[in-house]
C-alpha cells in the first residue's frame, strides 16, 4: 500500500541521489511545465484550465522524475492549487472561501478509511500477529515445492489486501530467508519463492479498497457517480487478482521448477518459537484478532446494516489506542506520507474536473467511438505502463480524472480498470516496494522480475477490463 518504491531501492541497494541533480529536475520540471501551458494557443481552453495544466504537468513531472519524495509532490500540488487557483479574484477563485476545496479532501471518508487500515496494519505488527501467523501457516504447507510455493504466495496475498504490501513482503521475505539462505545461489527454487512473495503482494493489493493507494483514489473520485463499497470492490477486483495470482503460480512452477522440500528449523521441534518468545501479552493479540475479524466482518457487510466502511474503520482506530494497544508513538510511526499523497491526488482531480481541463483533454483525444471495454482497455494498459517507471499512485493520479470525463456513463468500468490495471505493474526492481524488497536480497537479476512481470501486465489489462465490463453490463 504505500508508494515509497525509490526509498525501498535506495535503502536496500545503499544508493544515494545528488541534490544537484534533484534541483536540476525540479527546474527543469518547471520549465517544461510553463513552456507547454503558457506557450501555445490552446483554443478553448480557458485561463484556470491552463492554469490547472501548468499544476498537472509540474505534479507529473515531479513524480516520473522522483526529484523529491512521492508524497512531497501532493503537497507542492497543493499548495500550488491554493496559490494559483484559490486566489480571489485569481483566473479560478470566486471568493475567498474558494481555496478550501483544495484542501478539503484530507477529510474525504476514504483518508479515514485508509487510516483505519494502517491502524490495524500497525497493531498486527506490533504485537506479532502477522509474523506468527504467517509462521504457523507456513509450518502446514506439507513438502511439494509447488505447494510450498503456492502456500507463501497465498499467505503474501492475504495480507497484502489489508496490510501494506510492503511490510508484507518485509515480513514474508524475513520469514522465508532461512529456508533460502539454506539453498545454492541462484537456485531456481529460491528465485521462485522470492518472486511469488513480490508479485503475491502486488496483486493482493487489488483485491480491496484499503489495499492500494489507486484503489483509494478511483473510489474517491467514484464517489458522486458510482459509489463503491468494501464488499463491492472486492466483487470487482478479487476475482482478476486470484487468476493473475494462479497464472503467475504456474509461471513460476514452469520457469524455476524446485526439487527441493524447505523446512524451517525454528519449527522442528514442534513449537512455535514466535509465539514463546514474544514478550507481548496474549490478551493484546486477542484483542487485535477479535478487532481485527469484526472490522473486516463489518465491511464486508455494509449492504446489511449500512454502517459506511469509513464509520467501521474507527472502531479499531478508537479501540486499539484507547486500550493502550498501540501508544503515540505507534501513531506519529503510521505511513502519514501515503495519506499526504493520496490527498495530493484527490486535490489533483478536483483541480482538473473543476478548471475543465479533463473535459479539453478528453475533446482532443478519440475516444468517442471506442465502447467502454476499448476505453477501460486503453487507460488500463497506459496505466500499467506508466506505473512501472513511476510511482503507480502519482499514475493513477493524473490519469483518473481525465478518464472520469472521457468515460461519462461508464465511469465505474473504465476507473476501477485504471486502479487494477495500476497494481499489475511489476516489470522492474523498481516499479514497486515489494519488488525492491526481494531485489535488495541479491538472490535474483532484474530479468527474472522482468520476465514474470511481462506476462503479468500485458494480461492484467484485458482481464480486468472484461471482468469489469462484465459486472457493470
Amino acid at each position: 500500500m504505500t508508494d515509497t518504491r525509490s526509498e525501498a531501492f535506495a535503502r536496500l541497494r545503499g544508493t544515494r541521489f545528488s541534490s544537484w541533480l534533484s534541483l536540476a529536475k525540479i527546474v527543469g520540471c518547471v520549465v517544461l511545465a510553463a513552456t507547454v501551458s503558457g506557450l501555445p494557443e490552446y483554443e478553448g481552453l480557458e485561463p484556470a484550465g491552463r492554469a490547472a495544466l501548468f499544476i498537472l504537468l509540474i505534479g507529473g513531472g515531479l513524480w516520473i522524475s522522483e526529484a523529491m519524495p512521492a508524497f512531497a509532490v501532493g503537497l507542492v500540488v497543493i499548495g500550488l492549487e491554493i496559490a494559483i487557483l484559490g486566489r480571489p479574484g485569481g483566473v479560478f477563485a470566486d471568493s475567498r472561501d474558494d481555496w478550501q476545496r483544495f484542501i478539503a479532501v484530507w477529510g474525504s471518508p476514504l483518508i479515514w478509511l485508509f487510516f483505519g487500515g494502517f491502524v490495524l496494519a500497525a497493531a498486527a505488527e506490533k504485537t506479532g500477529l502477522s509474523q506468527w501467523m504467517a509462521g504457523w501457516i507456513l509450518q502446514r504447507l506439507g513438502s511439494r515445492p509447488s505447494v510450498q510455493l503456492l502456500g507463501c504466495m497465498g499467505v503474501t496475498f492475504v495480507f497484502s489486501m489489508f496490510i501494506s504490501n510492503t511490510a508484507t513482503a518485509t515480513m514474508m521475505v524475513t520469514v522465508l530467508m532461512p529456508l533460502i539462505r539454506s539453498l545454492p545461489d541462484r537456485d531456481p527454487q529460491a528465485t521462485s519463492l522470492l518472486l511469488g512473495i513480490a508479485f503475491a503482494a502486488n496483486l493482493g493489493g487489488m483485491g480491496t479498497i484499503i489495499g492500494s493507494p489507486p484503489n483509494a483514489i478511483a473510489a474517491g473520485a467514484l464517489r458522486s457517480v458510482a459509489p463503491l463499497d468494501f464488499a463491492r470492490w472486492m466483487m470487482l477486483g478479487l476475482p482478476p487478482a486470484l487468476v493473475l495470482l494462479l497464472v503467475s503460480w504456474l509461471f513460476l512452477i514452469w520457469r524455476y521448477p524446485g526439487e527441493t522440500s524447505l523446512v524451517d528449523p525454528r519449527f522442528t521441534d514442534g513449537k512455535d518459537e514466535l509465539t514463546t518468545s514474544s514478550s507481548v501479552p496474549h490478551w493484546k493479540r486477542v484483542t487485535v484478532v477479535g478487532v481485527f475479524a469484526i472490522t473486516i466482518a463489518m465491511w464486508l457487510t455494509g449492504s446489511w446494516h449500512g454502517i459506511p466502511a469509513t464509520v467501521v474503520s474507527f472502531i479499531p482506530i478508537c479501540t486499539l489506542t484507547a486500550m493502550g494497544i498501540l501508544d503515540a508513538l505507534d501513531i506519529r510511526a503510521i505511513p502519514w506520507d501515503v495519506l499526504l499523497l493520496i490527498a495530493g491526488g484527490l486535490s489533483l482531480g478536483v483541480a482538473v474536473t473543476d478548471t475543465g481541463l479533463a473535459t479539453w483533454l478528453v475533446g482532443h483525444l478519440p475516444t468517442k467511438t471506442w465502447n467502454a471495454f476499448l476505453l477501460a482497455l486503453v487507460f488500463s494498459y497506459v496505466t500499467s505502463l506508466m506505473s512501472n517507471l513511476m510511482s503507480n499512485t502519482a499514475a493513477a493520479n493524473i490519469l483518473v480524472p481525465i478518464a472520469l470525463v472521457a468515460s461519462v456513463g461508464v465511469e465505474a468500468q473504465v476507473v476501477v480498470a485504471i486502479a487494477l490495471g495500476a497494481s499489475a505493474a511489476m516489470c522492474l526492481p523498481i516499479s514497486t516496494p515489494p519488488n525492491a524488497i526481494v531485489y535488495g536480497t541479491r538472490r535474483l537479476g532484474t530479468t527474472d522480475l522482468l520476465q514474470a512481470g511481462l506476462l503479468i501486465g500485458i494480461l492484467a489489462p484485458p482481464l480486468v477490463s472484461g471482468w469489469c465490463w462484465i459486472v457493470f453490463r
